[in-house]
């Protein structure tokens, strides 16, 4: 039997896969399609996602494949340049290919241990007390501990469930594609200039003389179809009175404006994350990000519950922190959607909208919102950094994130007088009066996150406990340091390549 089946091996269902395996969890991942996606679409990672990749040594693999862009210009398509001094190292969007990022995390994943299986379908389930029996289309039967649905928004696991999906139906449509162009890309950046206020509608180059295009689809052939090239030259003439000489797509696509958002994200011992939990338009490019990011959160908690060591309602924060996330998500594309419509109402609040942007609190509040730099989780009464993520902030060992790589907590102790104790099987802890702090200690989760902030040993240990469970941990087959010189010797530090 294993631990955890996942159903999906996208960017979510890798990604929690990778997590799972940091903790010897037995995973395995069934994936529907017998082959990785073969067309070439661009991606943005956007910071905290970047942030994430660097919490476990992952960026310095990515960052070849990708481009580099300033963090600006993603709430409605606003051109603002980014804010200055984002509080992130990685203050950039990383422009990449989605068949990269994906094979590189399921790389990542099976490098830890996970097994991955293609051309698996999961068509039923069946859950008890102990465990979810998965039925796979050739009628083979599967046994885990619990089965986490990552398998995107037609989710069958979300729809075997039961689980409702409310939300509002798509009401428009849109054509999205990479492909080449002949006209000159000055020709080009002018006429996109003169119509900025066709949304959605764009051209934006990646080089080479390829571009990602956008345009609407009012009145183009079937949505059950798959768009074709002569579709965008259809509406890109309509749009702009040329097609502009697009040829040698890459690939091609329809999306619609449908928002919808499951009604709970854990049923007994079966989860959904990802776009099976919430599904909204691709604007400001959230969705693989919040994805990614719902597996980093589930990743440790659902592994201390099969490890033994999780408190009682550590699961439950999962749904408790990410819905709230997917909500304000679904919020913003609801506005960046009105914001992009031609209608002259919305018009004239994009116009005002736009103006307020030159406001430095205005700009970046959005983007940290886009990026999900912003994210607070809700820890209780205490400083505003509680509950929010830490930057990669310089230690002696060089960078903070350096020391998360193992998916483990970490006591950061300025004063020198505290210790994990009897979570330092679950806890590492380094001592280091230099770290770039202005309090003098703090407790982060697995995933980056502060749930304690202060000096005093009696009020940590009961922090550990809430996060951490009881002082006796079941045995791994790891041995991890649990003193600050042992550390020391074991931990490498981030590299300098994927910062700034």
């Amino acid at each position: 039997m294993f631990d955890v089946i996942i159903a999906g091996c996208g960017p979510t269902g890798a990604m929690l896969a990778a997590e799972l395996r940091l903790h010897d969890v037995r995973v395995l991942v069934l994936e529907k399609e017998t082959e990785p996606k073969s067309f070439v679409r661009i991606v943005g990672l956007h910071v905290r996602s970047l942030e994430l990749m660097a919490m476990r040594g992952l960026l310095e693999r990515l960052l070849p494949h990708g481009r580099r862009r300033p963090a600006g210009g993603f709430f409605a398509a606003i051109a603002k340049p980014a804010p200055k001094d984002l509080d992130s190292a990685y203050a950039y969007l990383l422009g990449i290919p989605q068949p990269v990022v994906e094979r590189l995390l399921e790389e990542h994943a099976v490098e830890l241990g996970a097994q991955v299986r293609r051309g698996r379908a999961v068509t039923g389930l069946e859950q008890d007390d102990e465990g979810v029996t998965v039925e796979l289309a050739d009628g083979e039967r599967l046994r885990a501990r619990y089965l986490v649905g990552c398998d995107g928004g037609r989710s069958t696991v979300r729809k075997l469930l039961g689980v409702g999906f409310p939300g509002e139906p798509s009401r428009k449509e849109t054509l999205m594609g990479e492909m080449e162009a002949a006209a000159p890309q000055e020709e080009i950046a002018a006429k996109v200039a003169e119509l900025r206020e066709i949304q959605p509608f764009w051209l934006r180059p990646f080089g080479g003389g390829v571009y990602s295009v956008v345009v609407p689809a009012a009145g183009v052939g079937d949505r059950a179809q798959p768009p074709t090239l002569e579709d965008f030259r259809q509406q890109l003439r309509a749009v702009a009175g040329t097609d502009f000489g697009v040829h040698s797509p890459r690939w091609l696509s329809r999306f619609g404006d449908a928002t919808r958002l499951a009604e709970r994200y854990r049923v007994g011992r079966v989860l959904l994350a990802g776009d099976a939990a919430h599904i909204h338009p691709p604007i400001g490019g959230q969705g693989l990000n919040l994805g990614v990011q719902d597996a980093f959160n589930l990743g440790w908690k659902l592994a201390a519950q099969i490890r033994g060591w999780a408190p009682d309602t550590l699961l439950d924060t999962y749904q408790a922190e990410r819905r709230p996330v997917a909500e304000d998500v679904l919020d913003n594309t609801r506005a960046q959607a009105e914001l992009m419509s031609a209608e002259p109402g919305a018009q004239a609040v994009r116009r005002l909208l736009t103006e307020l942007m030159d406001f430095d609190e205005v700009n970046r509040h959005l983007i940290e919102k886009i990026t999900a730099i912003g994210v607070r989780y809700d820890f209780g009464e205490g400083p505003d950094l509680l509950g929010r993520r830490l930057r990669d902030i310089d230690v002696k060992q060089g960078h903070l994130y350096g020391l998360l790589h193992r998916g483990r907590g970490l006591l950061l102790d300025r004063t020198g007088r505290l210790t994990a104790g009897a979570w330092s099987d679950r806890v590492d802890h380094l001592a280091d009066p230099t770290a770039a702090l202005d309090v003098p200690c703090v407790l982060l989760r697995p995933d980056g996150h502060v749930v304690w902030i202060g000096d005093d040993q009696q009020d940590l240990d009961t922090h550990l406990a809430r996060w951490f469970g009881g002082c006796r941990a079941h045995s791994h087959r790891h041995h991890w340091p649990s003193h600050p010189e042992e550390l020391d010797r074991q931990l490498l530090p981030q590299p300098d390549v994927s910062r700034g």
